[in-house]
């Protein structure tokens, strides 16, 4: 009731205000969320271009066939698209152990290089594995590299200060992701689609988003697709201008969200990350084994034991999002810069992001 209230109010900034409710309320506050397991009121289920991905591109891209997916969207909302976890049984692990052990890896780059000189952040998971492992449930002891990871940037690397990209700052796209990519865009409707931006995102139960639009992309002709492993969490998704109320929904492990069309540029926020629901350490889908017998050209790689206990560790208390974003068109190139360097440098924190005091150090709220 009042998180309605504060919707119907209106006026100015109304969706910062929401953002402070449900970054302060307790769990017993989220009835007027959206759950897609639920579907109902605003949601209706969105239709999937079915014949754009075979059945076994999606296999090679660790998905359950499209003819199983279910895909819905938001009254209000053109171009918006959510499909519930339409991953098969092991393969998020896949996902979350790169984001975690190969993608922080130069020439990529992450809010710790910021801080530390660069032999430094040559290994991020092999100086935290151990402690990771060996990690009790006390927020006193140290945390580790892994554990103060914020942002991991791909491909076009989004350059915090100017709030641009240039050509003269790319490394390699990770061909998996890009393979992952395609095959999610092309069964919304996007076909062509290419991965050639990314920025990992790296939440705790602490952390926050704050309310921005992404705009950076040189073209918004392309949707802009998040994928979300993990801990839950509440996003908000408003309108063009700051005025208009936000309508705020779960996203949990597995989720894909596609903004595309009017929802492209759209103001969106993440103020809470949520415990996961089933009352678990983790949520059950993760627990599920990868499956021994992957189909040929497969993206997806087996997990060692080893490596994910690491990774489940590290999930107890974290959520890992990954949006990927085509940045130019087809034969577009970048506008001639002068008086940046063209290292992509961050800030320790988004300029964007208002909500939280400025002395809170690293704190997740930069995409």
């Amino acid at each position: 009731a009042a998180a309605a209230a504060l919707t119907r109010e209106g006026g100015e900034d109304a969706f910062r205000r929401l953002f402070r409710f449900y970054r302060q309320r307790d769990a017993s506050d989220l009835r007027g969320v959206v759950d897609f397991s639920v579907p109902g009121g605003q949601v209706f289920r969105s239709q999937l271009s079915i014949s754009s991905v075979s059945d076994q591109d999606a296999y090679r891209a660790g998905l359950q066939p499209l003819s199983q997916w279910k895909a819905y969207g938001l009254n209000g909302y053109p171009g918006f698209i959510f499909i519930p976890n339409p991953f098969l049984p092991g393969c998020q692990r896949h996902w979350v152990k790169q984001c975690l052990k190969l993608y922080p890896q130069k020439p990529n780059v992450c809010n710790l290089d910021l801080h530390m000189a660069p032999e430094k952040t040559i290994d991020l998971w092999g100086q935290s594995k151990e402690q990771l492992r060996r990690k009790g449930s006390s927020k006193r002891e140290p945390r580790s590299l892994l554990e103060k990871l914020r942002w991991v940037t791909l491909g076009y690397h989004y350059n915090w200060d100017t709030k641009k990209y240039s050509a003269n700052h790319h490394t390699p796209f990770p061909s998996d992701l890009a393979f992952l990519s395609e095959q999610v865009a092309a069964a919304c409707g996007f076909r062509g689609f290419q991965a050639q931006a990314g920025i990992l995102n790296y939440y705790h139960f602490d952390s926050s988003l704050g309310i921005h639009v992404d705009e950076s992309e040189l073209d918004h002709s392309w949707p802009l697709l998040s994928f979300s492993f993990g801990q839950s969490s509440i996003f908000l998704l408003g309108g063009l201008k700051r005025e208009e109320a936000p309508t705020a929904m779960f996203m949990h492990s597995g989720d894909i969200m596609v903004m595309s069309g009017f929802s492209r540029l759209l103001y969106h926020a993440v103020p809470r990350v949520l415990p996961n629901p089933e009352g678990t350490a983790l949520p059950s889908c993760l627990d599920q084994a990868l499956s021994s017998d992957l189909p040929v050209g497969s993206v997806i790689e087996h997990s060692s034991d080893e490596d994910w206990q690491v990774c489940a560790k590290y999930l107890q208390s974290s959520r890992i999002n990954m949006t990927i974003r085509q940045v130019l068109a087809e034969g577009q190139k970048f506008p001639e810069e002068s008086g940046t360097d063209g290292k992509g440098r961050a800030p320790s924190e988004d300029s964007q992001h208002q909500e939280n005091s400025r002395t809170k150090r690293l704190k997740l709220n930069t995409e």
